[in-house]
């Protein structure tokens, strides 16, 4: 005997649809670390070319923060803690859109 589907569909909570939002691993600036030093562990890390690193060194240099990457959690939360083991200001934040 076969069952039928459940034919009603509940609507996306916003729990739902956050987690579908992707995480961002985000740098914040600090007065310690020389610039030249954050270029290295952001091509250490992410594997950035010069050019790249340079951009995002200069983005929290001059905004005070710089997305550095988006994507899955886990991934998201490593890259945290490999940035914060070189000791940068590195967070975790959901995306907003």
């Amino acid at each position: 005997m076969g069952q039928s589907a459940n034919p009603l569909t509940l609507p996306e909570t916003s729990t739902e649809t956050q987690e579908e939002m992707p995480w961002q691993v985000v740098v914040l600036n600090d007065p310690v670390n020389l610039m030249s030093y954050v270029v290295m562990v952001f091509r250490r890390v992410f594997g950035y070319d010069e050019a790249r690193a340079q951009r995002h060194m200069l983005e929290v240099h001059e905004e005070g923060r710089s997305i550095l990457w988006s994507g899955e959690r886990e991934k998201a939360e490593n890259f945290v803690y490999q940035l914060q083991e070189w000791q940068l200001n590195a967070r975790l934040q959901q995306a907003t859109e």
